[in-house]
């Protein structure tokens, strides 16, 4: 009779002191949160594509090599874990090219709408540096390249970008 009185207040102890405790970690889930989930290979071939393009970019000053490589980043992998410095070189490199800088020729990089090939002006290129350098300090306020993209933008006459500090 003892015994069952004992096991009776241990159970009665793990079933109302531990049961709200296990309750409170949550239920089981699926694993982690698929938009943080990096595929292994698309990682590596992402790496390689920044270290070219930051060569082609600091280097050889190679800029329409260089945008191009980050532009490859930028849409086949969104996820990827270096692509503040892939959205900070192909701005860079926009930018440069708006100035005709570099070994390259700005009429090498062509934009393609529909069937015909079309250059791309200054105007267009300091245009895709905005939008790359304020995608850059808008996802990435406290990053390692925003304070230089916030000068950049500020240098180009664009507003005080989202996150940054007066």
């Amino acid at each position: 009779m003892r015994n069952k009185f004992w096991l009776f207040l241990v159970l009665l102890f793990v079933f109302l002191i531990c049961g709200p405790a296990a309750y409170a970690q949550g239920g089981v889930r699926s694993g982690p949160d698929p938009a943080t989930i990096r595929d292994p290979d698309l990682e590596k071939d992402s790496l390689h594509n920044l270290d070219v393009a930051r060569n082609y970019f600091k280097l050889k000053k190679a800029y329409v090599a260089a945008l191009k490589r980050c532009e490859e980043i930028i849409a086949g992998n969104p996820n990827f874990s270096k692509i503040e410095e892939a959205l900070f070189i192909a701005g860079q490199s926009s930018l440069a090219l708006a100035e005709n800088k570099g070994k390259q020729k700005p009429s090498l990089y062509v934009s393609f709408d529909g069937t015909k090939k079309r250059a791309v002006t200054p105007e267009q290129f300091r245009d895709m540096g905005r939008e790359y350098l304020t995608k850059l300090v808008t996802d990435f306020p406290n990053g390692t390249f925003s304070k230089q993209a916030e000068e950049d933008l500020r240098a180009l006459g664009e507003p005080k970008a989202v996150g940054s500090k007066q």
